[in-house]
């Protein structure tokens, strides 16, 4: 159950920043003496690295439209990292245990990136930086709570998961109309750039 959990937990937040998973996680199994972390994200070159693009979508994610083209590139990273992040957790080694969290992890994170990348677009169409920032930095604790606590607690990193997931999910349905709206702006920031 517990390997289940983590990779819910952990799938949920590669959807959001999925450099900052594997940065979070390969501190806590390297610092925190904490099993169960794959040695790969324990190197330091793997940690220099993460924690490089790791901070640049940080920064990225605070500039309206530079993080829907920051999001939109990672359509292609965050469930492809979420997926390889579950196999690892599990395992990886041929059997169905590690495909499977493989999946879910991948599928998870597809999810929820989705789900964010909505939201974001809807913030956009705000006059003022601030909602945009206000709204990164909510993903970015919410994201260092999850893997925090998916480590200790993975069930109730899960169930955590699980809850900012629907609910990122019921805002980004409430939002439609907005986030329509929000993917013509970026359209046409993207044309004039």
């Amino acid at each position: 159950m517990d390997v289940v959990a983590l990779t819910f937990a952990s799938g949920w937040a590669s959807g959001i920043n999925a450099y900052a998973t594997v940065f979070g996680l390969g501190m806590i199994g390297r610092f925190g003496a904490i099993g169960g972390i794959p040695e790969g994200f324990q190197r330091t070159d793997v940690l220099v690295i993460m924690g490089i693009l790791a901070l640049a979508e940080f920064l990225a994610d605070k500039i309206p439209y530079l993080d829907s083209a920051w999001d939109a590139i990672s359509t292609f990273i965050r469930p492809v990292a979420g997926a390889l992040i579950g196999a690892l957790l599990a395992g990886a080694s041929g059997e169905l245990l590690p495909m499977t969290m493989g999946a879910l992890g991948g599928v998870t994170a597809l999810v929820s990136h989705a789900a964010k990348s909505g939201v974001r677009l809807a913030v956009n169409t705000s006059p003022e930086p601030l909602s945009n920032i206000g709204a990164s930095l909510v993903g970015d604790a919410a994201l260092v709570t999850v893997i925090s606590l998916a480590i200790a607690y993975p069930v109730q990193a899960a169930v955590l998961a699980g809850i900012l997931l629907i609910g990122t999910i019921a805002l980004a349905v409430v939002l439609l109309t907005q986030i329509r709206r929000g993917f013509t702006a970026f359209r046409a920031w993207l044309a004039a750039r």
